[in-house]
């Protein structure tokens, strides 16, 4: 079958299509014919080497969250998987693929109406999205600030925060145009990359999502309310400056929090659960699935390149050929 594997880390130009056994499942795994497979921030990351002290070597296979129709079941695995339209979490790669291995507890049915692109699209960032604001204690009424907000997890994160009941919902980006698509989606105050550019915006926010973190994270603290929490859930940007942490003491009276948010430290079950509500709740019309463009799997490459330059709004999808 098909892939796509990073052949040497650095660029976009590092991932090639090269063929490889069909996968057969281990106990309780099932196989899936892909349909969508979401181009993910953390495969750019992945690719450009810089997560490489967390085991990722290159022949690695990107891509984590995929949908599509199950074909095979292991040893353990319900036998009425089989046939089902899925959307599945892969794990940290083997997602860019014509065939995907996917253990059995990630998956969740499809609603009957929703296509493959659209759960991709919704799965992931918008679980993702859910957990991070849990993760920053949010309530109802307080200011959310979502940077970085173009992106798929922020594009959700705004969703989210405005249909659960949020004050305010602020995001940065980088043109009036994203920022008004923005507002169709539930932003109501629209800042530039560095946090300006809205004179009716709050001075300070309960909680900010961060999907950018590098140079910019430290300044973040000063954009917090008194006992105000950041988490990051991503690293666009690169990591942040080592000494970010003292920008905390620094307003030590304000009692800020910070935290980073991976969906790793999340049981399954609670994944499958969070992303069968987005699905289910993007059926009925209250979220809305942004796929910015939907290309061929062997075009991979183009799609990083896309994301390497910001041109992106909501989600990548890949889609082999034969679907």
């Amino acid at each position: 079958m098909k892939a796509v594997a990073i052949q040497k880390f650095g660029g976009p130009e590092g991932l090639a299509v090269v063929d490889v056994p069909d996968p057969s499942p281990a106990a309780g795994q099932v196989v899936i014919t892909t349909e969508a497979i979401g181009v993910g921030g953390v495969d750019v990351l992945i690719l450009s080497g810089a997560l490489a002290g967390y085991g990722f070597q290159e022949g690695h296979i990107p891509g984590g969250e995929i949908a599509g129709t199950v074909t095979a079941a292991g040893d353990g695995v319900d036998p009425s998987w089989l046939g089902r339209r899925v959307w599945a979490f892969t794990g940290e790669g083997g997602g860019y693929v014509e065939q995907a291995v996917a253990p059995a507890s990630a998956l969740v049915p499809l609603p009957a109406d929703m296509s493959a692109a659209d759960a991709v699209t919704l799965g992931s960032s918008g679980m993702v999205a859910q957990f991070a604001l849990r993760h920053a204690r949010f309530v109802p009424g307080e200011s959310v600030l979502v940077r970085g907000a173009a992106g798929g997890i922020g594009v959700m994160a705004v969703q989210l925060a405005a249909r659960d009941g949020a004050g305010a919902v602020a995001v940065t980006t980088s043109s009036a145009e994203r920022g008004e698509r923005l507002r169709k989606l539930g932003a109501t105050h629209v800042l530039d990359r560095s946090g300006e550019g809205d004179d009716s915006a709050p001075a300070a926010y309960d909680v900010i999502i961060d999907i950018v973190a590098g140079a910019g994270l430290p300044s973040l603290f000063a954009k917090l309310n008194p006992n105000g929490r950041l988490v990051g859930v991503g690293a666009v940007a690169g990591f942040p400056p080592a000494d970010f942490g003292m920008e905390l003491f620094a307003a030590f009276r304000k009692s800020l929090s910070f935290a980073v948010f991976s969906a790793d430290s999340v049981p399954h079950d609670d994944r499958r659960t969070a992303t069968a509500g987005l699905l289910a709740a993007a059926g009925r019309g209250e979220l809305e699935s942004v796929v910015h463009e939907v290309l061929p799997l062997e075009q991979a490459a183009t799609a990083h390149r896309k994301m390497v330059a910001g041109e992106v709004f909501g989600r990548l999808v890949l889609t082999p050929s034969g679907s």
